[in-house]
């Protein structure tokens, strides 16, 4: 081991004062001693030793210190190995005077150096003398080996016994107080060496009363295993009531400087492992993130094409299937992707902030996973889920539309066809061909009565048709079937006309051979037609369904109704004058004994028919009533619960708009501690939550409103929808504003920034956010700096961008404005002192070998930099090589290069 390496400096401060006076009393202490043949002998054979475990490195040794040191060579040599200096060129003549020359170089040498020779003389070291050659020895040793340790403010001597008892302290029965009996027992030896290689040494197998094993044991490892030279024999040792001091320090200084260099690659092992603890962290959260938003794209990718589904279903029970699956995606699947998306935005903004502040590169997910990416993406679905909300909804109305003209179009057309059925054959009969003339009289008053009951049914036949025009224009699914049925109708309608031409032309024909129908039984007829066709019109009208949405529409129909029956009276009236006809043609009959077959024969209508439908109606007005009455206490319960769900709704709504700008308020003033500014939200963020109950509550309304088909509420205009993004907006928000400060809180700590200073750029960046939006564009920015001393050009300007707004966003947030101004500042590890850590673990290499870094870093990060360290390709590269300097760099991007 070489001591060369210590500063100068340093080494003159340890001599300097009072130490001098130390030295000195010391040195004289110790000539005394000297006078000891046992401490001689230690002595010499230690300081022989160490004095040959340097020699060797020049290819040479020493058998007899007093001897070999004369001519004053192997001294010089010996000097220049230790020190890393040349000596002056030494004289290669044998005479005293060449001798004596030699000596004096090295003792001057050794004096400038600092250290004062108290008695010590080139005569003396050229005539042998043992005693000088080993005092001059010790103050080499006490220069070179034991000056330079330093523990705790403690130096050489001290500095050495304080290492000894720190590291043997755990140790028990190890007590070291001093460099003499201290260490008769071999156990601090053994310590030692066990405390930085215990592979070496079975230490519990050791015992205090065996000091020759254990001496013998920590001189032979570490001769064989620490390159630390045999300086003492066991025997010596034992066999002396007090060891010599100074063979003890010298032997156990080559113990410390052998472990010296340990330390120093454990702290380099320390340095590089937590600079990969680090890398490893980052690169966890990265996987985490790609996956979480992998698996949020997933789900969004999977349910627009569901929410973009647009094909209709034929009935109402299968469009209210549809619109309670749409419930559930809103009440069930939704409400955690937006947890979700929300905590992927908090993640992905607290890794940026790691890698800010451990100085690595900015996150850059992969293609298409950016926070952007996935907020258009998760916009994308929430317009198609506004799109298919409304789409179900007028889906249902359509169908609903539909389902009533489709009953409306059956029972006209039923209707229509009761009334035609045996028209055909009754205008077909050839009857006339052999009645009597009051017969075909009768027939042909007959017919023209029945021409006005077939015009009174066009009426009929054309709702029948413009019905059916409009199912098949709302695309009803049972068309086909609607459009056979009125095509029927209507060629049975044409038919018909074209049959009753025929009979009437027929029955003209021989008009001139009949007799005038008898006039009152004509006009029973003409009346009672249309006054049955009226009554037929009237009891449909009252049995049609009706719907309605407000309770102005059942209030209007509820008026028409009381209008129609108002006309009752009136029609009474005309029934009895009806009947009254009937009577008086009974009454004439009666009279005058007419012969007319019992039936009148101009019309199929009867006075019981009449009576008959009469009472049909007077039944069906109180049934209509009832109806009405019941719609009427429907649509105002409508009504409540539109106001109900109107009353939440327009507090519910001005009060996340209020939350809303307290939030905004909190994050921009500068109110307190960012701690305090943290409790406040945290305190706000409960109060949001505690209010759920409110949204739940108004979302039941909600699903009664949709459960009673309404559609509309003029009471309020708060729809849920406005409700559901507003609360989700002010989740999202509360959550990103408390991860803000707690970034700015982590971004503090780490960089050792002050309140004030926090209070400082918060104030600054108040100032220039003139917009107050929470952000300044680049031109504020840029006066912002210009206010703070900042004197840039474009370029400057341009990389200063680059670094507060990577995503090139145009706008600058307050924790990235923070980031750049505490950036200068930061105490963060850099590429080039990770590259010297690897350095120290190479041993001054500029390659490092894989058994290298599983010898002095844990297995995973050892395995970790192998897999990842590129070939060493330099001229000086052996099998095996790898690179730890483009490593190194890789750690900390392309802007540390």
């Amino acid at each position: 081991m070489d001591y060369h390496h210590q500063q100068q400096q340093h080494h003159q401060q340890h001599y300097d004062g009072g130490e001098n006076d130390y030295r000195q009393q010391e040195d004289d202490w110790d000539r005394d001693l000297l006078l000891d043949p046992a401490w001689e002998k230690q002595q010499r054979k230690t300081f022989t030793a160490w004095c040959n475990s340097h020699l060797r490195k020049a290819g040479t040794q020493i058998e007899n210190i007093e001897e070999d040191f004369r001519d004053g060579l192997k001294l010089m040599l010996l000097l220049e190995v230790i020190s890393g200096e040349r000596l002056a060129k030494p004289e290669r003549g044998k005479m005293r005077v060449h001798k004596i020359s030699n000596v004096n170089k090295a003792l001057n040498f050794i004096t400038s150096k600092g250290v004062k020779l108290v008695s010590i003389g080139a005569e003396e070291i050229v005539d042998g003398n043992a005693k000088m050659t080993l005092g001059m020895i010790w103050t080499i040793i006490l220069r070179f080996a034991i000056q330079d340790i330093s523990v705790e403010e403690t130096s050489a001597k001290e500095g050495l016994l304080l290492w000894c008892q720190r590291k043997t302290a755990p140790y028990k029965n190890v007590n070291i107080q001093n460099f003499h009996i201290s260490w008769k027992d071999g156990l601090g030896f053994c310590a030692l060496i066990h405390r930085h290689r215990p592979e070496l040494i079975d230490y519990g197998k050791l015992r205090k009363d065996d000091p020759m094993t254990n001496l013998n044991t920590a001189f032979d490892v570490a001769e064989k295993y620490l390159d630390i030279p045999k300086m003492l024999d066991a025997e010596d040792i034992v066999g002396t009531a007090r060891p010599d001091e100074k063979a003890i320090m010298t032997y156990v200084s080559s113990f410390y400087h052998a472990f010296s260099g340990a330390q120093k690659a454990e702290t380099a092992a320390n340095r590089i492992c937590k600079v990969l603890a680090v890398n490893q962290e980052n690169e966890q959260l990265m996987e985490d993130y790609e996956k979480l938003a992998s698996d949020l794209l997933e789900w969004i990718r999977r349910t627009i094409p569901w929410l973009e589904n647009r094909a209709p279903e034929n009935t109402m029970q299968a469009m209210q299937q549809k619109l309670e699956d749409f419930r559930d995606y809103r009440r069930l699947h939704k409400p955690p992707k937006v947890q979700e998306k929300c905590q992927l935005e908090i993640n992905f903004n607290t890794l940026q902030t790691k890698l800010r502040l451990s100085n690595r590169p900015a996150f850059m997910p992969s293609e298409g996973k950016m926070v952007s990416d996935i907020s258009n993406a998760w916009g994308g679905l929430e317009g198609a889920e506004k799109g298919y909300e409304e789409w179900l909804l007028n889906e249902i109305r359509r169908l609903e539309r539909l389902d009533h003209l489709a009953e409306k179009f059956r029972q006209k057309a039923a209707i229509h066809e009761a009334w035609t059925d045996g028209k055909e054959e009754m205008l077909q009969h050839k009857d006339f061909e052999t009645a009597t003339l009051s017969e075909i009289k009768a027939l042909l008053k007959k017919h023209e009565a029945f021409e006005s009951d077939l015009a009174a049914h066009q009426d009929r036949v054309e709702q029948i048709a413009a019905i059916a025009q409009e199912l098949n224009e709302l695309e009803y699914y049972d068309s086909p079937s609607v459009n056979a049925r009125c095509q029927r109708i209507c060629d049975q309608w044409d038919l018909l006309g074209v049959l009753t031409q025929k009979r009437s032309e027929s029955l003209q024909r021989t008009e001139k051979l009949l007799e005038t129908i008898d006039q009152l039984y004509l006009e029973f007829a003409k009346r009672a037609a249309p006054f049955n066709n009226w009554m037929e019109g009237a009891m449909e009208d009252l049995q049609d369904t009706f719907i309605v949405h407000t309770i102005e529409e059942i209030q209007g129909l509820s008026t028409a109704h009381e209008q129609f029956k108002a006309t009752l009276p009136e029609a009474d009236k005309e029934r009895l004058s009806i009947l009254g006809i009937q009577n008086e043609i009974a009454k004439i009959v009666q009279t005058y004994h007419v012969n007319m077959a019992g039936t009148n024969p101009y019309t199929t209508i009867d006075p019981q028919e009449i009576n008959t439908k009469w009472e049909k109606v007077r039944q069906l007005v109180p049934q209509r009533d009832q109806a009405l009455i019941e719609e009427h206490a429907r649509q105002q319960n409508n009504e409540r619960l539109r106001r109900q769900f109107a009353n939440q709704a327009n507090v519910i709504g001005p009060w996340i708009q209020t939350k809303m700008e307290e939030i905004g308020r909190i994050s921009i003033e500068m109110h307190g501690t960012l701690e305090d500014q943290l409790t406040h939200l945290r305190q706000y963020e409960k109060s949001i939550v505690n209010y759920k109950p409110k949204i739940d509550q108004l979302e039941g309304d909600h699903q009664q409103i949709q459960e009673a088909l309404i559609f509309d509420n003029k009471h309020t205009n708060y729809t849920m929808e406005h409700i559901r993004v507003g609360w989700e907006q002010l989740l999202t928000t509360i959550a990103r504003t408390i991860n803000e400060i707690e970034n700015q809180i982590l971004t503090r700590d780490a960089k050792g920034i002050s309140q004030d200073q926090m209070n400082e750029f918060r104030a600054s960046f108040n100032h220039f956010d003139r917009k107050r939006t929470g952000m300044m564009d680049a031109e504020d920015f840029r006066a912002c700096l210009i206010s703070m001393g900042y004197n840039m050009g474009e370029a400057e300007f341009a990389r200063i961008m680059s670094i507060v707004d990577p995503n090139r966003l145009g706008v600058v947030t307050f924790q990235a404005f923070i980031d750049f101004m505490s950036r200068e500042t930061a105490d963060t590890d850099t590429a080039d002192q990770v590259m010297a850590s690897f350095k120290v673990l190479a041993g001054d290499k500029n390659y490092i070998l894989a058994d290298e870094l599983r010898r002095e870093l844990p297995p995973d990060q050892a395995e970790y930099c192998i897999a990842r360290m590129s070939p060493y390709t330099g001229p000086d590269a052996v099998p095996g090589a790898l690179d730890y300097m483009s490593f190194s760099t890789a750690l900390y991007g392309e802007s540390d290069l």
